[in-house]
């Protein structure tokens, strides 16, 4: 299986956007998916995630309220839809699916103050 993310790039704090991870490799996943993130000099932290019905989503704390999980089971994508952006939102935002230690390879989010 092949994780590709795409969907990052520079915003002003407040803004929005919207991160894609397409899953390739296989007919369908039936796996839960999430988002990762990760800063220079720290660990890789959990953003959010959910299960392949789409029936249970969770999110950090610091992204609560503000982001969105999804998914499109048809062709295999999940969505990260991050609204009221903030400088520490920068980062790398990795899509994965957590059981099967898949890892897509990032997507650089860029929040400027």
């Amino acid at each position: 299986v092949q994780l590709q993310a795409s969907g990052g790039g520079l915003v002003q704090a407040g803004g929005s956007l919207r991160l894609s991870c397409v899953a390739s490799g296989r007919p369908f996943i039936t796996a839960g998916m999430g988002w990762f993130r990760q800063t220079p000099g720290k660990e890789r932290e959990f953003v959010a995630a959910m299960n392949w019905r789409g029936s249970s989503k969770i999110y950090a704390d610091s992204v609560k309220g503000r982001f969105t999980i999804s998914r499109d089971n048809r062709d295999n994508t999940i969505y990260l839809q991050m609204n009221s952006l903030k400088p520490e939102d920068t980062a790398l935002y990795y899509c994965a699916i957590p059981a099967n230690n898949y890892w897509g390879q990032g997507t650089l989010v860029t929040v400027s103050s």
